[in-house]
């Protein structure tokens, strides 16, 4: 039987030895104290961190996840994915329908097939971002989430082959016919690195700029990041975020690992990921987020 939830109790694996045979890292003072808190909620990032390395949900997850529900524990998978991306993730991971989708732009019943709570960048800021990035990073092309529709510029590299109704034209008619989810931006002759550094210089306090990897940088309404995401999902399920515990491996991330109760990295996170996190698992390669939820299960 689980503690109460919000509370702080020894679960499982607290000792310093056994802490290292499962690979976790914990900050200074956890070992210590030998507490481990049992939440209310669970928020779990999707690519890099819940999912393996080639996208799937391992046996060990599922089962991780199904023992977690069935405790009683809130799931909410959060990710920069769109809605059309997660359609099958709950089937898959036994997790609830409700989905943060595109960094928390999205709450989504993916059941319903309905949009629960959009928080979208402005026509009008939209446009004057494309307009002053094209002008000042001549390179860049751009693609954009308009809820359940995707379009891109006719020279944007998409990394895999356009869905049929995938919008291929300028993106700057599209953000201006309608308010847009996420704007995407790329361009492959500049590292990733500066790249983020250069749209997030020209974009300064207008919008959220934000990056999973991949070669993308990724722009949302001012104030919109996975933090709010979760905002929104404890509000729903009347859930503290001091009851939460959230786990993630990249920058997108980090808004939502800062206001979770207890933050947890995989081993395979960015370096800014693994510098704010609680404690560290073991990779997704090596199920890490299921070792820790079975440590909660006792």
């Amino acid at each position: 039987m689980l503690p109460c939830k919000g509370c702080f109790a020894t679960v499982g694996v607290t000792d310093e030895s056994s802490a290292a045979q499962h690979h976790i890292a914990t900050q200074p003072g956890a070992e210590e104290s030998g507490a481990v808190m049992v939440p209310g909620l669970i928020a779990s990032d999707l690519d890099g961190t819940l999912l393996g390395p080639a996208g799937e949900v391992s046996s060990r997850t599922r089962r991780a996840l199904a023992g977690i529900t069935a405790s009683g524990i809130e799931v909410v998978l959060v990710t920069g994915r769109p809605p059309r991306w997660v359609r099958d993730l709950p089937e898959a991971t036994g997790a609830h329908a409700i989905v943060v989708c595109a960094n928390g732009a999205l709450l989504y019943d993916v059941e319903e097939h309905v949009v629960i709570d959009h928080a979208p960048l402005a026509s009008a800021v939209a446009v004057e971002l494309i307009e002053h990035l094209r002008a000042d990073a001549r390179g860049c092309s751009f693609a954009c989430e308009q809820v359940f529709q995707f379009g891109r510029d006719v020279d944007y590299p998409a990394r895999q082959a356009a869905a049929p109704d995938t919008i291929v034209g300028d993106v700057l008619e599209l953000v201006a016919g309608a308010p847009t989810t996420k704007l995407i931006v790329r361009d492959d002759e500049v590292a990733h690195d500066d790249l983020v550094r250069i749209v997030s210089e020209i974009v300064g306090d207008r919008a959220e700029v934000t990056h999973s990897g991949y070669g993308i940088v990724e722009i949302s309404a001012a104030g919109v990041d996975k933090g709010r995401g979760l905002r929104v999902a404890c509000e729903r399920h009347g859930i503290a975020l001091a009851d939460t515990m959230a786990f993630g491996d990249m920058p997108n991330d980090l808004p939502m690992l800062r206001i979770a109760g207890h933050a947890v990295a995989v081993a395979n996170a960015h370096p800014a990921v693994l510098a704010v996190a609680d404690e560290v698992t073991a990779s997704n390669a090596d199920d890490g987020v299921a070792l820790i939820l079975e440590r909660l299960l006792g």
